[in-house]
């Protein structure tokens, strides 16, 4: 059985809330006034477009799955 599905969907989750976190830093550097607030942002910004597309990427998977199991 194909479970990339899975690991697509768990490697997205982990990877939005990273660079929600790392938003969050970037906002309290920013308030703070004691960093590169732009470039924790930046990477914030990186971060959670790759969960979003690794969450794309799983729903894509699951899908194929379930179109194989339902037509064999």
């Amino acid at each position: 059985m194909n479970y990339k599905w899975l690991l697509f969907s768990t490697l997205g989750l982990l990877l939005v809330g990273f660079g929600l976190s790392i938003f969050g830093e970037s906002i309290i550097i920013k308030y703070e006034n004691k960093g590169n607030w732009f470039l924790w942002g930046t990477i914030s910004l990186i971060t959670v477009n790759a969960g979003l597309c690794f969450i794309g990427q799983a729903i894509i998977e699951k899908v194929k799955a379930i179109h194989k199991t339902s037509s064999s």
